[in-house]
């Protein structure tokens, strides 16, 4: 068995997203990933997935090229290459990631997010090789299906008129009510049985109605709200005790572990974050001052599955929860976060997923939600296989573009339907 990596293949891609509305602005009618593939000497393939912005692929390119010839086992060495691939400091704004809403970037959360990709892959090979599904090499799984919540968005009925875009049949929900009935297409479709609202989008008070609204059509339904920061600590504190006897947990209802800790000081309603703990060296200031009792991790930017395995290891140990974060992907990474958060033991909360928004995706077959989870495969290595003529057509439609999506840009979306925009500044309300 020879596993040397003697290929590795980069396809950027660009895959249809709905007009799904956050504090930022608005999502862009197509979003750019990353689909990487590691070849060894045997012919087997890894696949992965990661962000597809110009900052992510100008650094998985040169990251690329040191991967000839290393073993595809050597998860280690993923880590050392990519301390010596150089980032380039424009690409880091030292500000909030505007397409991820995940916190302040840095040259290290870039480096992260393209290793977790090869990471995956080389876990896909590997378990491939050895006729393993991923989770084995994981260390083995503790539960047969992993349960995710809907992912609820403000949403308009399309993107601008004259924005080539795909049509979807979610409609319009800028209401509570609007709110329910996507709720209920989602339990309908998929049967979650929790619901996570994506707010900062409106004034409080209309949230608030949208997240009793829910209460009042499921009742006993875990609810979740994430305004990603755009609230003061006292708007933050305002929200909590008017749902506090509906919320499951707050998400990120202020910028910055400061504010976090302040509010969690203040209320008993739990403050989940991916926006203020997204590296380990943030998680001693976080835990030492109470600010979050539920991290959510997301193998993209923490590094892999292995990370997000210390990551949950580390959450128990100073008794704070786990769950998983999502941005738009596609479905290698969503097999990807299922093989890992099957092996987690205290995983007490449903994990996010955008992957019922996507209605492209580059698998032969599309993974499913039965009850609101999705089965964990038992198939070698991630249980996936490419589509290579989906693949090919979402390339081909980045190489068409002219540029202006190769970067999602939730701000300039959002200004073609309104030119006079401006990132709001935090906190929003």
């Amino acid at each position: 068995m020879n596993l040397a990596i003697t290929d590795v293949r980069l396809t950027p891609i660009l895959v249809a997203d709905p007009p799904l509305l956050n504090t930022q602005g608005v999502h862009q009618p197509y979003t750019p990933r990353l689909i990487v593939e590691v070849v060894t000497a045997d012919g087997v393939t890894g696949v992965g997935e990661t962000y597809g912005d110009t900052k992510y692929l100008e650094l998985a390119r040169p990251f690329a090229e040191k991967l000839t010839g290393r073993q595809v086992g050597d998860l280690n060495g993923l880590f050392v290459v990519a301390d010596e691939v150089a980032v380039d400091s424009s690409r880091v704004s030292g500000q909030v990631d505007v397409g991820g809403l995940r916190g302040v970037q840095t040259a290290d959360k870039l480096r992260l997010s393209v290793v977790s990709a090869f990471e995956v892959a080389c876990l896909d090979a590997l378990g491939k090789a050895l006729g393993l599904p991923v989770h084995a090499l994981l260390g083995g799984k503790v539960r047969d299906a992993v349960e995710y919540s809907a992912y609820l968005f403000y949403k308009w009925a399309g993107h601008p008129a004259g924005v080539t875009a795909e049509k979807d049949d979610w409609g319009a929900a800028v209401d509570p009510a609007g709110i329910v009935g996507q709720a209920r297409k989602f339990k309908e479709r998929y049967g979650f049985t929790s619901f996570k609202l994506k707010g900062g989008v409106f004034p409080p008070e209309e949230e608030i109605a949208a997240v009793r609204a829910l209460a009042e059509a499921f009742p006993g339904h875990p609810l979740r709200l994430d305004p990603n920061g755009a609230w003061s600590v006292e708007t933050s504190l305002k929200v909590a005790k008017e749902l506090g006897d509906v919320l499951e947990y707050l998400e990120d209802p202020a910028l910055g572990t400061s504010a976090m800790a302040e509010v969690a000081a203040r209320t008993d309603v739990p403050l989940a974050t991916n926006m203020c703990v997204t590296t380990f060296a943030e998680i001693k200031e976080a835990f030492t001052k109470d600010a979050v009792q539920v991290v959510l991790s997301d193998h993209h930017y923490w590094g892999g599955l292995r990370n997000t395995q210390q990551l949950a290891a580390i959450c128990r140990t100073f008794g704070v929860g786990v769950s998983m974060h999502s941005n738009t992907h596609l479905g290698i990474s969503l097999a990807a976060m299922t093989h890992v958060a099957s092996t987690v033991p205290d995983l007490h909360h449903a994990c996010d997923s955008h992957y019922p928004w996507q209605s492209e995706d580059v698998l032969t077959e599309r993974l499913t939600f039965d009850d609101g989870t999705v089965r964990v495969s038992d198939a070698p290595g991630l249980g996936v296989e490419l589509d290579r003529d989906k693949l090919a057509f979402l390339h081909q439609r980045w190489l068409d573009d002219d540029g202006s999506l190769h970067d999602r840009d939730d701000a300039a979306a959002m200004r073609v339907a309104d030119p006079q925009w401006v990132t709001p500044s935090v906190p929003r309300w």
